[in-house]
């Protein structure tokens, strides 16, 4: 019978409270079903980042291989077969274990000889110390050559010739040679074989050049393209260096010549299809163990010529395998990059929480006065304190398990499947926990037995006061002892909730300052003819404590929400700094080694400048400390002003590095130089000399001038970003004129920086640049594009999450606030409109009821309003050193924080613009109320 009557009492008060019921499930639906798909859709963001990076590196290089060294003289005579070797590498992933068998895959081989000494024909112009010839079979490159002369490389010599060669534009005209030529090289001995150095004859097949490419290919390649002369080590003179390509059976045909076996590398590639980041770090531990798993299995015994460990790959011997794993440290650069963002995300994730418990903390207080006549009732009655918990948790408990449970199938529907994220069911179980343990808590604050009052009641008002004085110590302590470990130690998962403590200090700051300002309007208001002023404003400082969890909700949504716009702001103004930076101008084109662009290649319908870099030696004037290496630019600084006539560099660089016509004049005055702080810092006085020998001269000094000294505004100007990209880091830097590139000779470790600006739309397109780059520089400068730059950071991955999520947590915080705000106006409202009827008793009118009503709002509105924007921008200040959004955008240092002022108006017109709805809905509502729903009459 008892257990049919507690039924009937659930079903009754469940019934009663559907409305608030409801706001509790569908907090509690919305939390579930975040926590099953935010880590799904992160995760997904996460493997396209990753893809985006690997494929980035792919086109440059590829990120696993294997490469040995065949050995030719177990044999006699030395025989290789290159094709059936290259064919036993695609087997070598046999050896990987675990899930990574099948994901990663031999895509092709290629092998590599050493520089050979060029006997004949004799190259001409000005005679070199030697010429090098390195050959390369490279089957990848077939699609990015075209043959002006004669044809490719014949994979199958015919019988009785020798070995055939191709060879670029440029090294055919600096050997002297041309199609059917015949170059005589000798290469190195075998140590403990020969006893004089191998010789052989190549046919050169054909002629060709190279042509554009739209991914990197040619990145790191640029020899197969140009000859370079570097200084002889051993003797006076330079040493021209070539390389040629040749045909599969090169490497039979040489080592039947006696050649010792070419390095073979075989490129793999890792399947990242599907959850990318996950397959990735699965990856990482066999390839670690790769190497010494292949050398165990087909390594045996010992080479007796080289005494070195003997392998075996499809049965022909070979050196030790080595594995070059480059996947491993881009992994590795990508999860500081993921932690980075992650920790960025837990600012918004933890602000949402906080905006959550809040809501539920209004809904619970709201349906508990609801049921404080019946909770009183109850109590008369002999109800225990356990009993009216158990009777509230049986109410809402079920509600809130099955809102669970729809928000869980709801966020696992919606889900994307596939990724490296899975729902989470812990965090999921533990959010709606503590909405459920929020109601038995609250409900026992309610209906517990008050203490008996003692005899002094001041004693008791002194009591709340000194809690209260300890509550916000407290309080303020943690938010500063926070705000210091998240400025050291950057953000955790418990760290992330410092902005909520900011809040709640800015919350109690604005309480303790509510009252004050509300005094000082009231002294006004007392000696007002009218009293409506002074009830307003009097009724607004009654309630001031009162209206501290609504100010809390309030300040905390808006600053939420003005922090996530001031994010999102930010990474989209960097993202044009980023492009501007990656790119220099509209389009950029590295080159290797410091070209001269050839007469008739001036770009056309576009302005350009061009930029050498340097390596050099440098030794001051004044003690003769020598500083090396020194990066040195050598620019035209009219020709940047044209391409980017508001850049404070171009401007500097124009009035202080004056033009001269005469190159050797001012290699004897001394060339007009800026300096970075740190090369200023070691030579204070004098200048700089660095020793260069041209082909067939005598050795001179070049000298440098300092005039002034690059601010870090300089260094940061986009002109130097594609340059600076060439620099390694802490590197000293001088800027001089262009006229150093005249004076000093070629380097092919240098670089050559050419800037694009388009004059006409048409010349803007991506494809025009492209192509003009190519055309001045050669098709093997890597080219960017501002535009393509930027719509690739755009779409990143990480950042492309970031944003969305700071997006949907601004978004369901600004409701949840909404709805929080709506439920405490409602709690609140009996009080109102309970004062406003007496007064209407007293013969106060419907419009100055209504004013009323506004006035007692208007405080909250107003407060709220400035607390909100006071932390959305004081939070990113106190932050700074954590809120670290330069890998977002690519820029060359922290972008400057933008407040998104649109969003700012918009969320508190929005805000106040509710409570003054609030207000007129209590006013009309207070005109139909009659004196029986406030006076009991009998």
């Amino acid at each position: 019978m008892g257990a049919a009557v507690t039924r009937r009492l659930i079903r009754r008060e469940t019934r009663g409270d559907l409305p608030l019921l409801a706001c509790l499930a569908a907090v509690v639906l919305v939390l579930t079903a975040l926590c099953a798909w935010v880590p799904a859709f992160a995760g997904g963001q996460e493997d396209q980042a990753l893809r985006q990076r690997v494929t980035a590196s792919q086109e440059q290089a590829p990120l696993i291989s294997l490469s040995t060294t065949p050995q030719v003289f177990t044999t006699v005579p030395p025989a290789l077969n290159a094709a059936g070797l290259l064919d036993a590498g695609r087997t070598l992933t046999e050896q990987l274990t675990g899930p990574a068998a099948g994901r990663v895959t031999v895509t092709g081989g290629s092998y590599d000889y050493e520089q050979a000494s060029l006997l004949s024909p004799r190259p001409p112009g000005p005679a070199n110390a030697a010429t090098q010839l390195a050959l390369s079979y490279l089957p990848s490159a077939r699609a990015h050559l075209h043959y002006v002369s004669g044809h490719p490389p014949a994979d199958r010599t015919p019988p009785g010739t020798p070995a055939q060669v191709a060879l670029s534009q440029a090294s055919a005209r600096a050997l002297g040679v041309r199609a059917g030529s015949r170059l005589t090289l000798e290469f190195a001995k075998t140590p403990g074989v020969q006893s004089a150095p191998p010789r052989a004859t190549l046919l050169v097949s054909g002629v060709y050049r190279t042509t554009a490419a739209s991914d990197d290919f040619w990145s790191g390649r640029e020899s197969l393209d140009q000859p370079s002369r570097y200084p002889a080590e051993r003797s006076a003179g330079t040493v021209l260096a070539v390389r040629g390509l040749v045909g599969l059976d090169a490497a039979d045909l040489l080592a039947g010549a006696g050649v010792g076996g070419p390095r073979m590398t075989w490129q793999l590639r890792a399947d990242l299809s599907g959850a990318a980041l996950n397959q990735a770090r699965a990856l990482t531990g066999p390839l670690t163990q790769y190497s010494e798993a292949l050398n165990e299995a087909l390594c045996q015994g010992v080479d007796p010529i080289t005494s070195d460990l003997s392998c075996h790959v499809g049965g022909r011997p070979t050196a030790p395998l080595l594995v070059t794993d480059s996947l491993t440290p881009l992994l590795t650069a990508f999860t500081a990059q993921d932690q980075q963002a992650r920790r960025q995300a837990t600012f918004a994730v933890d602000a949402l929480a906080a905006v959550a418990l809040a809501t539920v903390t209004v809904a619970i207080r709201l349906l508990l006065r609801r049921r404080q006549a019946h909770l009183r009732l109850q109590r008369a009655r002999g109800a225990s304190t356990v009993r009216l918990v158990l009777l509230r948790c049986a109410v809402a408990w079920p509600v809130m398990v099955i809102a669970a449970l729809l928000g869980w199938a709801a966020g696992v529907a919606l889900a994307p499947t596939g990724t490296s994220g899975s729902p989470q069911p812990m965090t999921a179980a533990l959010a709606t926990s503590a909405v459920a343990l929020t109601l038995p808590l609250m409900t026992w604050l309610a209906v517990r037995e008050p203490h008996r009052p003692g005899r002094l009641r001041r004693s008791r008002r002194n009591i709340a006061v000194g809690r209260r004085v300890v509550l916000e110590l407290t309080v303020l302590t943690a938010t500063a002892a926070g705000v210091v470990a998240l400025r050291s130690q950057g953000p955790d998962g418990i760290l992330g909730a410092v902005p909520v403590l900011v809040a709640l200090s800015v919350v109690l700051i604005l309480l303790r300052c509510y009252p004050f300002v509300l005094r000082l309007v009231l002294r006004p208001a007392r000696r007002s003819r009218g009293a409506v002023g002074f009830l307003g404003a009097a009724r607004a400082a009654h309630d001031a404590p009162a209206t501290g969890l609504a100010l809390f909700v309030l300040v905390l949504t808006l600053g939420t929400a003005v922090f996530g716009g001031l994010v999102h702001r930010t990474i989209d103004d960097g993202f044009a700094t980023g492009a501007a930076w990656s790119t220099g101008a509209d389009a950029s084109a590295t080159a290797a080694g410091t070209v001269t662009p050839a007469p008739g290649t001036r770009a056309t319908g576009t302005r350009s400048a061009l930029q050498h870099l340097y390596s050099l030696d440098l030794a001051g004037q004044a003690d003769g400390a020598e500083i090396s290496p020194v990066a040195v630019i050598a620019v035209d600084p009219e020709q940047l002003a044209a391409v980017a006539p508001k850049s404070p560099l171009a401007a500097t660089l124009l009035a202080r590095l004056p033009r001269s016509t005469d190159a050797r004049a001012r290699a004897n005055a001394g060339l007009p130089s800026l300096l970075s702080p740190d090369l200023r810092a070691r030579e204070r006085t004098g200048g700089f000399t660095t020793p260069v020998v041209h082909a067939g001269q005598r050795p001179r000094d070049v000298v440098f001038k300092p005039v002034g000294t690059l601010t870090a505004t300089d260094l940061r100007d986009p002109l130097l970003g594609p340059v600076t990209a060439q620099i390694a880091a802490n590197t000293p830097l001088l800027i001089t004129t262009a006229d150093a590139a005249r004076l000093l000779p070629p380097q092919p470790s240098g670089s050559t920086v050419l800037l694009l600006k388009a004059q006409t739309p048409a010349a803007g397109a991506p494809a025009a640049l492209r192509a003009e780059a190519a055309k001045v520089l050669g098709p093997q400068a890597r080219i960017r594009v501002r535009s393509e730059t930027l719509n690739a950071l755009r779409t990143d991955g990480l950042t492309r999450g970031l944003t969305t999520i700071y997006a949907a947590t601004s978004i369901l915080a600004s409701l949840s606030g909404l709805l929080a705000l709506v439920l405490e106006l409602t709690l609140t409202s009996h009080e109102r409109s309970r004062t406003t009827s007496f007064l209407r008793t007293l013969g106060l009118g419907g419009t100055a009821a209504g004013a009323l009503h506004f006035l007692q709002l208007l405080p909250l509105a107003l407060a709220s309003a400035v607390g909100g924007i006071l932390l959305g921008l004081l939070e990113p200040r106190l932050m700074a050193p954590t809120l670290d959004l330069r890998q977002f955008t690519g820029g060359p240092a922290q972008p400057a924080l933008h407040t998104d002022f649109s969003l700012t108006v918009a969320l508190v017109t929005g805000v106040t613009a509710l409570i003054l709805a609030a207000a007129v809905t209590e006013a009309v509502l207070a005109r139909r109320r009659g004196l029986g729903a406030v006076l009991r009459l009998a």
